[in-house]
């Protein structure tokens, strides 16, 4: 898929990851319509890019058929969009199970159902939906965010496979820890020695990547995690006896608590 000329839909480009990718997109001579709840980051951003800016709020479903209305002809659906779902299930309440569900997963899904007709027809297009490793490794303190993640994994996987040969393409983007900018690193948690971080602009080179060559997966991560999550889903159960004596459950407790407020 070509980047330059085509119209780009982004979700969450409002955060750190969602902004480099935005800013990647940019170089490549891409038409974006930039989305994202926060107006006064989202409008200024917009302008430096020259792309459109349509506030919305994924999580409300009047909002994203507003945006649906308003977003037009789209030949590239980026699915950045995501809410900190960190923390042991019992802490959470039914409407921040809701929340982010229907932001980590419903939201990208009906996004995809409302663009793809179009494509089909025109025989081009592109859909991208940032994922998450704990889509693929299982940690405590993750069970409603990891939920959501695997689900997209799964649609994005089932989606490529229906769409194979009709010039539509379909990727998955799985991040592990990203420094400098997102959820992961807002928190202000460190990680123990070993284990590695990737920046937002490793994140948005590997959207551009998966786009022009139509990867179906790609994670972004070191070496170490990696070869961990292939290892996960070999052998779940000792996966997660290791994580365990690398320190994941007090890790895990601190995320939530850094996250708890923006559920």
């Amino acid at each position: 898929m070509q980047i330059a000329g085509s119209s780009v839909l982004l979700t969450g480009a409002t955060g750190g990851i969602g902004e480099a990718i935005a800013r990647e997109l940019h170089t490549r001579n891409a038409t974006l319509t930039l989305t994202g709840r926060r107006a006064k980051v989202l409008e200024p951003l917009a302008a430096e890019l020259n792309a459109r800016a349509l506030t919305a709020d994924l999580s409300d479903r009047v909002q994203l058929e507003r945006l649906l209305d308003e977003a037009g002809e789209v030949d590239i659906l980026v699915a950045n969009a995501a809410l900190p779902a960190s923390g042991r299930l019992e802490s959470f309440s039914i409407e921040q199970i809701d929340r982010a569900i229907e932001v980590n997963l419903r939201a990208p899904i009906v996004l995809a159902r409302a663009l793809l007709p179009a494509m089909l027809a025109r025989e081009r297009g592109h859909l991208l939906f940032v994922s998450s490793l704990a889509g693929k490794v299982f940690t405590p303190g993750a069970s409603v965010y990891s939920a959501a993640k695997a689900g997209l994994r799964g649609f994005a996987s089932a989606l490529r496979a229906d769409l194979h040969g009709s010039g539509v393409g379909v990727s998955a983007v799985f991040p592990g820890f990203i420094r400098d900018a997102g959820m992961f690193a807002d928190t202000n948690v460190e990680l123990p020695k070993g284990v590695g971080t990737r920046t937002p602009q490793d994140v948005a080179r590997a959207v551009l990547s998966a786009i022009e060559r139509d990867r179906g997966e790609v994670d972004v991560a070191p070496l170490s995690l990696r070869v961990g999550a292939m290892f996960a889903g070999f052998a779940p159960d000792l996966s997660s006896s290791v994580s365990r004596r690398l320190g994941s459950e007090g890790i895990a407790r601190e995320v939530a608590d850094a996250q708890r407020e923006k559920r």
